[in-house]
């Protein structure tokens, strides 16, 4: 097939952290703006936002003609006494998607417990290597990641893809490499978002996201679309800001106002017959700037490289 946009519920200030509070906007106003708005998939976003039985979910994205492509998972993998009450959750949202009889089949998108860890919260986007897990954690770490994703395909068929992602363990280009290492390509892939792969860096850079893609691109299944403002990025390093304090000022700023090479990742992609889905996600908090323009504005940045 050829590529496919999807957008998710996280553009629309819907995102998968415990005690985010704000105005939501519902299930079926954040699927009809997204259809609207030029749209053909979703993820799922969290637990209860979207119908929790298939056929009511099912009914949902075929009134749209949408299709569901994800669903998103935190866990906290660095404390193995977390492992099973993820491996259930995993396994749960997995039997969710997998009822809904979607082709090609939905991922499962596995992150670490993101923004929960105080120092790597705070120190989002300037992480050292001291903030990192040691090499027992990551023993750890990586067994978990493999035990979720053996049982959701075990359970459901589904794959597991891993999220990179700011305000986790694993933020760092160094930090994405030492978990590819630990784990087996056969039972874990990756998420590619080009905007937490970009402020993960620590410095940014055109280049920076087009580059990390290439050095990972074996273990890439699926990508997301995100853009990362190097003004902000840089207020937020020398301010000292969490990494909720940078999404809130914009550090995810519209496709194409950042300093993500998207034209660049497009050739990339092109030239590697990639024909899979590509998720646009601008993360906002609940409330946050107005969420169906952006959409619009994205689409048609995104139609202006071909796709």
């Amino acid at each position: 097939m050829a590529i496919k946009i999807a957008n998710a519920p996280c553009s629309w200030g819907t995102l998968e952290f415990e005690g985010m509070s704000g105005e939501r906007i519902t299930c079926r106003q954040m699927l009809d703006e997204l259809r609207e708005t030029g749209y053909e998939g979703t993820e799922l976003g969290d637990w209860g936002f979207m119908p929790t039985e298939p056929a009511a979910l099912r009914q949902e994205l075929d009134s749209r003609g949408l299709t569901m492509v994800g669903a998103f998972v935190p866990v906290a993998l660095k404390d193995a006494d977390a492992h099973a009450a993820g491996e259930a959750e995993a396994v749960k949202v997995a039997l969710l998607l997998a009822g809904t009889d979607t082709t090609p089949a939905p991922y499962i998108i596995l992150a670490d417990a993101n923004g929960t860890d105080p120092v790597r919260t705070r120190n989002a986007g300037r992480v050292t290597p001291e903030m990192g897990l040691s090499e027992d954690e990551w023993k750890v770490f990586a067994r978990g990641a493999e035990r979720v994703a053996a049982a959701v395909r075990r359970e459901t068929g589904l794959p597991t893809l891993f999220h990179h992602h700011c305000a986790g363990y694993v933020e760092t280009p160094e930090e994405i490499a030492r978990l590819m290492e630990l784990t087996d390509p056969d039972i874990l892939g990756l998420v590619f978002d080009t905007g937490h792969y970009l402020y993960g860096t620590g410095a940014g850079g055109r280049n920076a996201a087009l580059e990390g893609l290439e050095r990972f691109w074996d273990r890439v299944r699926h990508l997301h679309f995100k853009d990362c403002s190097p003004q902000v990025a840089a207020k937020a390093r020398s301010e000292g800001w969490d990494y909720f304090q940078a999404v809130g000022q914009g550090v995810f700023c519209e496709l194409g106002c950042g300093e993500v090479d998207f034209p660049g990742i497009v050739r990339f992609l092109n030239g590697c017959g990639y024909s899979g889905w590509i998720t646009v996600e601008q993360d906002v908090l609940p409330g946050m700037g107005a969420p169906r323009e952006s959409a619009v504005r994205n689409r048609e940045y995104l139609r202006s490289l071909g796709l």
